[in-house]
């Protein structure tokens, strides 16, 4: 949910390429957006306002008054984040680049206090005519920005430029440039996540119940702050949509040791969510166990405690923040690890909160850090969990 809370409106006018709206809507809200639409009259020739309703929660504005209900386009334009225009006609630009107002797409744009994006569709020939790219140079003039649009097979038949960017690209440019942060901007963040899978044979292995889903809400709420962000990630569950974050796939305890050493030199912060094994298979075997073998005893040994390794090479410079799952004696044995482990911050767990846990998209945590602070963090989704987290760590 890496756009929850955001307000989007989200201008449409008449082109064929109205029915990607419908997409983009979707995603917007997946990722827990509120939007509200605005479209010409035009526009609903070629996608049904009931369909955007619907996927919006909202009802959808086309004229500027509906009975004896005004629809308040200057109140809208203060009210959102960012205005887009998808799709964004030749005809559009031209009046947004020269301050017409006939139509409350254009009445909102000229409302609208927040950034404004176009996503122009049109054939090539006339995106490419000077009088467009007249009316580009001049909305960019104004602070707004212009998405570039794909190459392809457009509605005349003909192949070339003028295709509206994708809806899912559309949403990665929110989300890695209108809505990210400046916090951590200069900041480079090592965040582990997920299980480790540690082999019996080729096709066997020891694990546990982790997911993942702690730490890639971590690593998207770094990034959305201005971090730069590595995230290096066992066999995860889920996957971040972030294309800016750096991904390290790993495997085992000592694949993720290996990257994680590789990593922590030129990190400044460190948050070790991952589920690391403590133990591994002391002699795995090369070829599938057989069924029919006999075997009464499994000889495991202890994995590197990568934390620790950490702690103990740690800069002046570098913030680490541990996580410890405990099940009794639950805030005794966490401030422990975080003297042991020569961490700045444990981050604890426990099994006993309904709700909280492994596979969970909600989470229950207590915050130490090693100057004497605590916070409790209530049951909440893991997005604003993640987000007391980094807060926490910042302010202290």
């Amino acid at each position: 949910m890496t756009l929850q809370g955001k307000k989007i409106i989200l201008g449409i006018t008449a082109s064929i390429a109205a029915y990607k709206s419908i997409q983009l809507v979707r995603l917007l809200t997946k990722a827990g957006a509120e939007v509200r639409i605005v479209m010409t009259k035009d526009a609903k020739e070629f996608v049904s306002p009931l369909v955007l309703s619907t996927f919006s929660h909202h009802p959808v504005w086309i004229e500027f008054h509906e009975g004896n209900v005004w629809n308040n386009h200057v109140e809208l334009g203060l009210w959102g984040d960012v205005f887009i225009v998808a799709p964004a006609t030749c005809n559009t630009l031209s009046k947004m680049a020269n301050g017409l107002c006939d139509n409350i797409v254009l009445a909102t744009y000229l409302s609208a206090r927040c950034p404004v994006i176009v996503a122009p569709a049109m054939d090539e020939d006339m995106f490419l005519h000077p009088a467009t790219q007249r009316s580009l140079e001049l909305l960019r003039s104004y602070g707004n920005t212009v998405l570039a649009v794909n190459s392809g097979e457009l509605a005349s038949g003909l192949v070339g430029q003028g295709r509206m960017m994708e809806p899912e690209e559309i949403v990665q440019y929110l989300i890695q440039t209108t809505f990210r942060d400046t916090i951590l901007s200069g900041k480079h963040v090592l965040i582990t996540a997920g299980p480790t899978q540690e082999l019996l044979d080729p096709v066997r292995y020891i694990s546990n119940f982790s997911t993942g889903k702690m730490g890639i809400c971590l690593a998207e709420e770094c990034y959305l702050q201005g971090a730069e962000v590595t995230l290096i990630a066992g066999p995860l569950q889920v996957s971040t949509h972030i294309q800016g974050i750096n991904v390290v796939n790993v495997r085992s305890a000592a694949e993720m040791e290996l990257a994680c050493l590789v990593q922590a030199a030129s990190s400044d912060i460190i948050f070790m969510a991952a589920a690391v094994a403590d133990y591994r298979p002391a002699s795995p075997a090369k070829e599938k166990i057989k069924k029919s073998e006999a075997m009464s005893t499994l000889v495991l040994e202890k994995t590197t405690d990568i934390l620790s390794a950490l702690g103990a090479v740690k800069k002046a410079h570098q913030t680490l923040v541990g996580f410890a799952l405990e099940t009794e004696n639950e805030e005794a044995n966490a401030l422990k690890k975080m003297q042991q482990k020569n961490t700045d911050f444990i981050v604890l767990n426990s099994l006993k909160e309904a709700g909280a846990g492994f596979g969970l998209d909600t989470n229950q945590v207590t915050i130490f850090s090693a100057s004497g602070e605590k916070k409790k963090v209530e049951l909440q989704s893991k997005v604003e969990v993640a987000k007391e987290i980094i807060e926490f760590v910042i302010a202290h």
